[in-house]
C-alpha cells in the first residue's frame, strides 16, 4: 500500500472534479476534461501514463464513423466485459457539460483499432433508447446484471434541474433529486423500462453501486431533500424472465454513511472503497474492502495509506480508479498562491511491492507479442519496431504525442470566450446558443478597423441571424459598434493577380538528327550481318 505524489506534466489545467477514468485494452483513459476540447485533442479523451512520479496525457483519436462525445462531469459509467465475441466497452450516460447543461444521452465507447506505435483509436456511438427513457441527470450509477442467460443495464439515482414548469429566474440553476426509479436497459434491442419499488422511497445521488450476477448493491449516497448521508444499503435483485423482468429490493442494516467515494476493483468480487465524505465538513479517511459472494455483501476494514498533511487538512478531495487496486487522488492547493497548479495529485496503490513489480513486468511484456502463428497482418511501417525493447516501444515517438497545455492558445484573450468589447457580457459558464448556426461556441465576426482588426461576438453587436449570414457569405467589410457600426461601408478590394508571362520555345535553332546515306548493296550487307 503506497501513496506516491504525482506531478502532472503540462496537463494540470485539464483535471477537474467530476472526471472519469476508464480502462480499455490495458490503457487508462481520462474522460471529462475541464472546458471544451481544444485543437490538440478534439475528442477530449486522453491516455494517462504514470512514470517516475510523473503523469502525462496523450491525445486519443476517434474513428471516422464516431459521433461527438462532449466532456461530461459526474456521468454514470459502466464497464461491459467481453462476452459472445463482443469487445470490452463502456457505457456513458448523463453528466454535466462545461456550459452546465445536463445530458440525457447514452454513449457506447469501444476500441476501434491499434495503429503503429500501438496508438489507440476509439469508436463512439450514441445509443437510442425507446420506451420509458430516463431524463437528464448526473451523479447516478449504472451496473450490469446477468440472469437466465440475459444481460441488462441497471440505472439508479442522480440529480437534475427542476422541472420546466417549476423553474423560475431565482431557482433556474437549482437541482433536485431524481425520482427513486430503477431503469432497465436492454442493450440488444434498445428498450428501456422504469420500475418503482416501495423500499426506494427517497432519491439519492453520488452513491456507490457494485453488482454480482443478478444483484446490485446501492451503498450510501447523499439526499438533497434531507441534506444528509444516511447509512443506507439496498440489494436489488433483477430476474430477466421471458416476459417482463421481475425486480425485488431488500434493505440491509450494515450500510455506510458515505458519498462521492472512489471504488476500485481488485478482483472479480472484491472492491476497495477510498475517500468520500461522511458529512459536508468531514471527509471519510478510512478505507474498506467490499466482498461479494453467494451469501451477500461483507465489509472489512483496510489499513489506510499514510495521509500527507495536505490531504488531512484539505476540505475537499476527488479522484478516480486507475485500474485494479490503484487510484488517482487530488486535493486543492488551498491558501497557497505560489503553486502554479490548482491541485496536488497522488497515486494510491493497494498492491504490495511484489505485485506492483509483476504488473509492471507483465505490462512491459504485453507490448511485444511472440505468438506469430495467429498474428494479424502488419500495418504500414510496423515492421520497423521488431527487435525493440518494451521501454523503447513505449516511448518510440518521444514527447511528440504528449499533451502540452502551453501549445494551446489562450482563449481568454484570443479565443471564443474573450472580452470582445467594453459591453461584452458573455460568460462561458452560462452561455447558451443564440443563433441556429451555433453549437458549442459563440458566433464571431471580424471587424476591419483598428491595428490589424479584431474579432467580436455577433450577439454582443446585436446582429440579426440574417445579417450575420449575409456578412459571412459576402466580401464586404464590417465595422463593430466601437468603430462606426457600419456593416456595409465598403467593399473588400479584389486581389490583383499579375498574369504570368510565358515565352514560347525557340524552334528555329532546333537541330535535326543527322542522316546517313547508304546504297542498296550496303543495306543488304548490314541486314545479313545482323541477322
Amino acid at each position: 500500500m503506497t501513496l506516491q505524489p504525482l506531478t502532472p506534466v503540462n496537463c494540470a489545467s485539464l483535471l477537474q472534479q467530476g472526471f472519469s477514468l476508464l480502462q480499455l485494452d490495458g490503457e487508462v483513459l481520462l474522460f471529462g476534461q475541464k472546458g471544451w476540447p481544444k485543437r490538440s485533442c478534439p475528442t477530449g479523451v486522453f491516455s494517462v501514463r504514470f512514470k517516475l512520479g510523473e503523469m502525462k496525457l496523450r491525445a486519443i483519436s476517434f474513428s471516422n464513423d464516431s459521433c461527438y462525445l462532449p466532456p461530461l462531469r459526474c456521468p454514470a459509467v459502466c464497464r461491459l466485459d467481453p462476452y459472445d465475441g463482443l469487445p470490452e466497452s463502456y457505457l456513458i450516460h448523463g453528466g454535466r457539460t462545461p456550459n452546465n447543461e445536463i445530458s440525457s444521452s447514452l454513449y457506447l465507447l469501444t476500441m476501434d483499432s491499434r495503429g503503429c506505435n500501438r496508438k489507440l483509436t476509439l469508436c463512439c456511438k450514441e445509443k437510442e433508447l425507446v420506451g420509458e427513457v430516463p431524463g437528464a441527470r448526473y451523479g447516478h450509477t449504472m451496473s450490469m446484471v446477468q440472469s437466465h442467460g440475459k444481460t441488462a443495464c441497471v440505472l439508479f439515482g442522480g440529480r437534475s434541474y427542476m422541472p420546466a414548469g417549476e423553474r423560475t429566474t431565482e431557482n433556474w440553476n437549482s437541482v433536485v433529486d431524481c425520482p427513486p426509479q430503477v431503469f432497465l436497459f436492454d442493450m440488444e434491442f434498445g428498450c428501456s423500462s422504469a420500475h418503482t419499488l416501495p423500499e426506494l422511497s427517497d432519491g439519492q445521488s453520488f452513491h456507490l453501486a457494485v453488482a454480482r450476477e443478478d444483484c446490485v448493491y446501492f451503498l450510501g449516497g447523499h439526499s438533497l431533500s434531507s441534506d444528509s448521508r444516511p447509512p443506507r444499503l439496498f440489494r436489488l435483485r433483477v430476474e430477466l424472465l421471458q416476459g417482463s423482468p421481475l425486480l425485488s429490493c431488500e434493505t440491509i442494516e450494515t450500510g455506510i454513511s458515505i458519498s462521492s467515494a472512489i471504488i476500485s476493483r481488485t478482483g472479480p468480487t472484491r472492491y476497495i472503497i477510498l475517500g468520500g465524505y461522511q458529512s459536508d465538513s468531514q471527509k471519510r479517511m478510512e478505507c474498506s474492502t467490499v466482498i461479494l459472494n453467494e451469501k451477500g455483501i461483507t465489509f472489512e476494514a483496510l489499513e489506510s495509506p499514510q495521509w500527507t498533511q495536505d490531504i488531512t487538512q484539505s476540505r475537499t478531495w476527488f479522484g478516480g480508479s486507475a485500474g485494479e487496486g490503484t487510484s488517482i487522488l487530488a486535493v486543492p492547493t488551498e491558501g497557497r498562491p505560489s503553486q502554479a497548479d490548482g491541485h496536488y495529485f497522488y497515486h494510491v496503490s493497494f498492491q504490495t511491492e511484489g505485485e506492483s513489480k509483476e504488473d509492471e513486468e507483465a505490462q512491459g511484456c504485453s507490448q511485444v507479442s511472440t505468438d506469430y502463428d495467429n498474428s494479424t497482418p502488419l500495418e504500414d511501417s510496423e515492421e520497423l519496431y521488431f527487435g525493440r525493447e518494451p521501454h523503447e516501444l513505449e516511448d518510440i515517438d518521444g514527447e511528440e504525442g504528449n499533451y502540452n497545455e502551453e501549445d494551446e492558445e489562450d482563449e481568454s484573450q484570443t479565443g471564443y470566450w474573450m472580452k470582445c468589447c467594453l459591453s461584452c457580457q458573455l460568460n462561458p459558464n452560462t452561455w447558451e446558443p443564440y443563433y441556429s448556426t451555433e453549437l458549442f461556441r459563440p458566433a464571431m465576426i471580424f471587424c476591419s478597423r483598428g491595428e490589424g482588426g479584431h474579432w467580436v461576438h455577433a450577439q454582443c453587436m446585436e446582429l440579426s441571424e440574417l445579417l450575420l449570414l449575409r456578412l459571412s457569405e459576402g466580401s464586404k467589410k464590417y465595422f463593430c459598434m466601437d468603430h462606426g457600426g457600419l456593416p456595409f461601408q465598403e467593399m473588400t478590394p479584389p486581389r490583383q493577380v499579375t498574369p504570368l508571362k510565358r515565352t514560347p520555345l525557340k524552334v528555329k535553332d532546333r537541330k535535326t538528327p543527322p542522316t546517313i546515306k547508304m546504297s542498296p548493296a550496303k543495306k543488304s550487307f548490314f541486314r545479313r550481318l545482323f541477322d
